[in-house]
């Protein structure tokens, strides 16, 4: 039962992402497990009136996604090329409403994110920090890999960013005119848009008409086959010029002619702040810096208004030893520079799309669930469009097609799905869903209590079938800016309910979707109002008839394995269990190697009250420790040292013969997440065989495939 029930979650296809037009037109990316099941591979499905239409198939994964009005689809993928041979870097393909995809460009690094505007198509595109162009990159790139050289010199901070390393690129955005006639003419007329659009044509010299070198090599293959794709671009790349510092978040305006962009920056006193920037995408202006981050506050791009006159911007008040973390939504007159807040009396961080030049429309969390907001530019607060309590829902990635709202739904027990929302009346009409919608066992219900400075406190109750009582797992959640509203692939309780276990999922203090109150309460205090609101929500989910209080265990990734760790050395042997999952042991060391500028200064007061670590001696209950060799965020370090904290340190009594009863999971490959399909289900059942020794005392045997 426990098995099938981890292979149906793991092998379920997904809906990976939702990419829209204003006219209409909505395509989705669907993730499923390869031909051989041993890995995940994404493609693309058009959604058309209760058709899914498929659009590309084959084992090459898709990357980004651009979609035009008149049916033409950009998509980038390492697809394989004249050769036979699979490109080691992703190449920019268009797939136009009849025929095969063709390949339009190929280079060294491939290509990031796109967004199609005003007959341009702007590229995001890592490239070698001496070039100036694609034609320096390509040959400098060639030279770095002929060279067998893979070191990078840095000059500023971070090195690494959650499990990439960085450097020695930059990421700069480019610009390429589409040509009015795309050369389609030699494609292969295939009856439909559900044809076989996996086996991509490249595109030759005849049908382009000539093309020089400009845009570079990045065909698989020998260097030939690098200098012979170079001589095939159908798009030449332009460099757009770039301010300092490091390419964050970007939005680009309807006519294709400007973008916003955030810049991570480093200068006196201050590590990789944010500046926000407008470019100009077509001409010769250089960079207008429109917002300097500082130490208190960063500002993030948003979407430019229709008639472009305007943008939306992010406003975070950042996390200081004096200062919790906080977001705002500004509007910001892109003539004047001035801007002014955006819905002030609305007490949630919200995710907002322009409806019209004076409507928006934003997604937010909302007390354990999702709320879609609408309102005017001038109001204080808008009206609750749909979702919020009393449903289970949530709503992410909303954007405007056909003057309806496009978004992906998801709740606890519920996996993502595209829906459309009525902006007139609210109503939620589900689109057809060309991912699996994962059935679960079991029930869904909410457990309150009171915090001890009175604050209502809620959290989600999965229970498995039958009356009980059950063995309970509390899961703490990450962030620890977030909260238990939405599907998740990665701490799924299904598969514990279907083992048996009820799963509690609390949102304590610092939880997002409950007023910036409930930030502030935790936030200088990590270890404090966030643990005792766990432990209240517990205690009355251990007071229920059909819950056994004596067999509970605790679990948490990430800052849940943060607080996984705090309870271990602050509840004796309350739990019979505890599983920490990239997990903060000494907070002091943390904030010295993560790629996160912004730890270290705003724990330096709470190091000395909230740190693990200091509490090892107290630990009794047994830990099983999982961590990501590539996990830059949480870095290794972390799980390591709390290892051998473990066996020198910790008063967990040993068994039998006098061996340790921890363990630790270890993933040399992965990285803050368990993403490889394999990597997954053994986290799976590791997790599970765990709870089963310790909170069921039953006899474990580990799968074969952890050796």
């Amino acid at each position: 039962m426990t098995l099938a029930s981890i292979e149906a979650l793991l092998d379920a296809s997904r809906l990976a992402g939702l990419e829209t037009t204003e006219g209409g037109r909505i395509l989705a990316k669907v993730s499923s497990p390869n031909a051989k099941g041993t890995a995940y591979r994404s493609a693309l499905v058009e959604l058309e009136g209760e058709r899914i239409v498929p659009l590309t198939r084959g084992e090459a994964s898709i990357g980004a996604v651009a979609a035009a009005e008149d049916g033409t689809t950009f998509f980038t993928a390492k697809r394989v090329g004249e050769d036979g041979e699979e490109a080691d870097d992703a190449q920019l393909w268009a797939l136009p409403t009849r025929g095969e995809a063709r390949e339009l460009a190929a280079r060294p690094g491939g290509f990031g994110a796109l967004h199609l505007a005003g007959g341009h198509l702007v590229a995001e595109l890592e490239v070698h920090s001496q070039a100036a162009d694609e034609t320096e990159h390509a040959r400098l790139s060639k030279q770095r890999g002929e060279a067998k050289v893979t070191a990078a010199l840095h000059a500023d901070f971070p090195t690494r960013y959650w499990d990439q390393d960085l450097g020695p690129t930059r990421s700069v955005l480019a610009m390429s005119a589409l040509p009015e006639d795309l050369p389609w003419a030699e494609a292969t007329e295939v009856p439909s848009r559900g044809g076989d659009h996996g086996a991509a044509a490249s595109a030759t010299t005849s049908a382009l008409g000539g093309a020089d070198a400009a845009s570079g090599p990045g065909a698989p293959g020998s260097s030939d086959a690098h200098d012979d794709a170079a001589r095939k671009q159908v798009l030449h790349f332009r460099h757009v010029a770039m301010p300092p510092g490091r390419l964050g978040d970007w939005t680009v305006d309807r006519a294709g002619s400007r973008a916003l962009v955030a810049m991570a920056d480093s200068r006196g006193e201050l590590l990789g702040v944010s500046d926000l920037y407008l470019l100009d995408l077509v001409g010769a202006q250089p960079p207008r810096l429109l917002r300097e981050g500082t130490a208190q506050i960063e500002h993030e791009p948003g979407e430019f208004s229709p008639d472009g006159t305007r943008a939306l911007i992010g406003r975070s008040r950042t996390w200081t030893q004096e200062a919790s973390l906080s977001s705002t939504i500004e509007l910001l007159d892109l003539t004047t520079g001035t801007s002014t807040p955006v819905w002030p009396e609305l007490d949630h961080w919200v995710d907002p799309v322009w409806l019209d030049e004076n409507t928006l429309v934003a997604t937010s969390d909302d007390h354990g669930r999702g709320s879609v907001w609408i309102g005017g530019l001038e109001d204080a607060a808008p009206q609750r469009l749909t979702g919020g309590p009393g449903q289970e829902l949530a709503f992410t990635s909303a954007a405007i097609a056909g003057g309806a709202v496009i978004a992906s739904a998801s709740g606890i027990a519920v996996a993502p799905h595209p829906v459309r929302i009525d902006p007139a009346t609210g109503v939620v009409s589900e689109l057809p869903n060309p991912a699996d919608a994962v059935p679960q066992e079991g029930a869904l219900t909410e457990v309150t209590a009171a915090a001890e400075d009175g604050t209502d406190l809620r959290a989600w109750l999965r229970l498995p079938e039958g009356d009980g009582p059950h063995p309970l797992v509390v899961f703490a959640h990450g962030g620890p800016w977030g909260s238990w509203n939405a599907w998740t692939y990665r701490w799924n309780p299904g598969p514990f309910v279907a083992a048996g276990y009820a799963v509690l999922l609390p949102d304590p203090a610092i939880s997002t979707g409950y007023g910036q109150a409930m930030i502030d309460r935790g936030q200088h205090e990590l270890g404090g109002a966030p643990f005792t609101d766990i432990i209240a929500l517990t205690d009355v989910t251990v007071a229920r008839d059909d819950i056994d209080a004596d067999r509970t265990a605790f679990a948490g990734g990430s800052y849940g394995g943060y607080m996984a760790n705090w309870v271990a050395g602050h509840t004796g042997d309350r739990f019979r269990c505890l599983i920490t999952h990239a997990s903060l042991w000494d907070t002091d060391t943390m904030g010295h190697t993560t790629d996160n500028a912004g730890w270290e200064r705003s724990m330096r007061e709470q190091n000395a009250l909230y740190n693990p670590k200091d509490f090892v001696g107290d630990i009794v209950a047994p830990m099983l420790v999982i961590h990501g060799d590539k996990d830059y965020r949480v870095p290794i370090a972390q799980g390591q040292a709390l290892w051998y904290d473990l066996h020198e340190f910790s008063a967990t009594p040993r068994d039998a013969e006098g061996r340790t009863r921890h363990r630790y999971l270890y993933f040399p490959d992965e990285g803050h997440w368990i993403q490889g399909r394999g990597n997954a289900q053994v986290w799976y059942e590791t997790f599970l065989g765990f709870l089963d020794t310790h909170v069921r005392g039953e006899a474990w045997e580990r799968p074969a495939t952890l050796g």
